[in-house]
């Protein structure tokens, strides 16, 4: 099994996360990551999955949502063809001298300290899962009160956009028809 980071073109309509993740649970996948939010065209959502799954597994999923309804495209990324983030918001225990020691880390990490108190630091931290699992465990030693991470988020390199990439071993199974703001569904 290996992570697979998938991203989902939807109609920004209510159920369209349910339907969607309810095909992973069916198929009893666990979803490591998901983060929704819109994109640059209105009526528009993105979705970005993260999954621990085999390939084989995987592919009828895709198959799967390509046929929902409100599911305009569907698309894989392959390991190293995507640009990768993920944000973490962290409150650590910063009591004395330790105070000292997580400002250098949070020097070394490029990271910002957004609160201050007497007894912790809240850090913000951008970057890709790895580099903030290293700085989770930096911060371990000193005590995590508190932790929130929104899951990843994905670009795949390249000049194209998600609509105008085809995935591997898929066909589009429609197009939207030229000036029309409709959606019909299925993949562009």
């Amino acid at each position: 099994m290996s992570l697979h980071t998938i991203s989902v073109l939807v109609e920004d309509k209510p159920g369209v996360l349910t339907r969607v993740a309810g095909l992973f649970a069916a198929r009893g996948f666990n979803i490591d990551s998901l983060a929704v939010g819109p994109t640059e065209e209105h009526g528009l959502s993105r979705m970005t999955i993260v999954v621990n799954v085999e390939s084989k597994p995987l592919e009828q999923v895709t198959k799967q949502l390509n046929k929902l309804v409100n599911v305009i495209k569907v698309l894989e990324h392959e390991p190293g063809d995507a640009v990768e983030r993920e944000l973490l918001l962290v409150k650590v225990r910063a009591e004395g001298e330790a105070r000292a020691r997580i400002m250098e880390i949070c020097d070394v990490f490029r990271v910002r300290v957004l609160a201050v108190t007497h007894m912790t630091l809240t850090i913000e931290g951008t970057g890709t899962p790895e580099k903030l699992e290293a700085l989770l465990e930096l911060l371990s030693d000193f005590g995590i009160v508190e932790l929130a991470r929104t899951g990843r988020v994905a670009l795949a390199r390249g000049d194209r956009g998600i609509r105008e990439r085809v995935q591997r071993g898929y066909t589009p199974r429609a197009a939207a028809s030229g000036g029309d703001d409709e959606w019909t569904g299925g993949g562009v």
